[in-house]
């Protein structure tokens, strides 16, 4: 939208912008914000920031060492649609305070520094990413927790379970893919979401109902460069929230919300380059997979135990990783084959095309962070010439679920839960190091900001629990 931070003030002062929102992203991969009256904005916010106590701010610094700044990127911004007002809603940079140095648990910094370690190694100079976000739209929501009660319910007219609305036009159980109106009442609301993500100069590929029968959606976004794609991912997710938010409905990116229905993922596809041409592609190999991506492919699955604690950083995401729901459970890649953690697009058959896409992320991860983390055990697999066939990972074309349950054992599994991946991390975390890409410090309060939901869902009673042992 600007050229420039002089562009940027400019537009402040003439184009009769009322505020300026400024947001960044906390490393669990949340939202947080603060708004200055335009009369506030100055040369001054690009040289010295705007303060704040990161110390209250998931993931950041302790109460004796809080203070940070955000710094405006004037790359990010566009005009928020959602207020009467003229709000212009840009995402910041965190910085050090003081010396305004590159602050190295800020998500956006990290993965510029794995973009960077990759130039500097001669693997690419850019990536370019796919996103495809999966989500839920429900009519309403209820939770509650306290010491004698748990409780949560979810509202979809589209619901077969759902009877205080019927239509005649229900989506069964596992049967939302692709169905199309009456069946599939949320497509105005969809195409609402996906018009609005075009405004503000988000590139998109296609919207459509998902496999979950009450309210599952999917909004797959157009092959994006890095920094600008993970950043789409986070406009996203507020995009969609908002949007249902004003049709009185509510979405929802929690990867299994549902009992017995299909999960949310955010799949990423990944093309690499180097000085403009793709390295991923040579003809007459593997799904005409060149060797650099083969390795690539191979270090990305052999570090996927460890970095599922990044990909897949809840303890509902492992809810979702089981057989049966199209989400991957194993770590191989294939070609088309979408129970494999890495699939290859038989369709992406062109040098310029080629890519692969890693489906075990969730959108409760920190997009920042998982990509940085999937470059950077991409990176140690070219580097250590990795064979993923050699190291059994593949290529399995066929159903590896038909498979004897001898055979099957032999495939690695990903982890099963949120403290079995942390352990995985907590064993092999090096490759994440490198570059300084990832601080040691970073880990170690990614680590301790996990391992605490963990100890708080293990303490609490499971409704389940009681008609299990209730009365034994």
């Amino acid at each position: 939208m600007f050229r420039n931070e002089e562009d940027f003030l400019k537009a402040v002062r003439e184009q009769g912008i009322d505020a300026v929102d400024l947001k960044f992203v906390d490393l669990a991969g949340r939202w947080h914000h603060i708004t200055l009256h335009k009369d506030a904005v100055g040369e001054k916010l690009f040289t010295r920031g705007v303060g704040f106590d990161g110390s209250s701010v998931a993931g950041f610094t302790t109460t004796e060492s809080g203070d940070l700044v955000m710094v405006p990127d004037f790359e990010t911004a566009f005009i928020d649609p959602f207020w009467d007002e003229k709000i212009l809603s840009v995402t910041c940079w965190i910085r050090e305070a003081g010396a305004i140095q590159a602050y190295d648990r800020d998500p956006r910094t990290v993965f510029i520094k794995a973009m960077e370690y990759l130039k500097t190694r001669g693997i690419a100079d850019e990536s370019f990413w796919n996103p495809e976000l999966e989500f839920y739209i429900f009519d309403k929501v209820e939770y509650n927790n306290h010491s004698n009660l748990a409780h949560h319910r979810v509202y979809s007219s589209e619901a077969a379970w759902d009877k205080e609305v019927f239509s005649g036009h229900k989506v069964h159980l596992h049967g939302g893919y692709h169905c199309i109106p009456p069946t599939d009442q949320l497509f105005a609301i969809r195409q609402d979401m996906a018009q609005t993500l075009s405004d503000i100069g988000i590139r998109l590929k296609y919207h459509h109902h998902e496999v979950g029968g009450p309210g599952q959606s999917e909004i797959e976004f157009a092959l994006l460069p890095g920094l600008h794609a993970a950043d789409a991912v986070m406009i996203g997710k507020y995009v969609i929230k908002m949007v249902a938010h004003n049709w009185d409905k509510t979405a929802t990116f929690m990867p299994k919300p549902l009992y017995g229905e299909a999960g949310n993922g955010l799949h990423f596809h990944i093309k690499l380059t180097r000085e403009g041409q793709p390295i991923f592609f040579k003809e007459g190999g593997y799904a005409d997979l060149s060797e650099v991506s083969l390795s690539f492919i191979a270090g990305v699955l052999h570090h996927g135990p460890s970095l599922s604690a990044i990909t897949n950083p809840s303890t509902n995401s492992y809810k979702r990783l089981v057989p049966g729901f199209e989400a991957p459970s194993n770590l191989f890649f294939s070609l088309a084959n979408r129970s494999a953690a890495i699939r290859i697009p038989k369709y992406a058959n062109t040098p310029e095309d080629k890519r692969f896409e890693f489906r075990p992320p969730d959108a409760t991860c920190n997009p920042y962070l998982t990509m940085a983390g999937i470059l950077m055990a991409g990176a140690s697999g070219v580097e250590e010439n990795l064979d993923p066939t050699a190291l059994g990972y593949g290529p399995y074309d066929d159903n590896i679920f038909d498979w004897p349950e001898e055979r099957r054992r032999t495939i690695r599994p990903l982890p099963t839960s949120l403290r079995e991946s942390l352990g995985e991390l907590q064993r092999d975390h090096s490759y994440l190091l490198k570059g300084n890409v990832f601080s040691p410090d970073l880990i170690h309060a990614w680590l301790t900001l996990k391992e605490r939901e963990v100890n708080e869902i293990q303490k609490r009673p499971h409704p389940y629990e009681f008609h299990l042992y209730y009365s034994a």
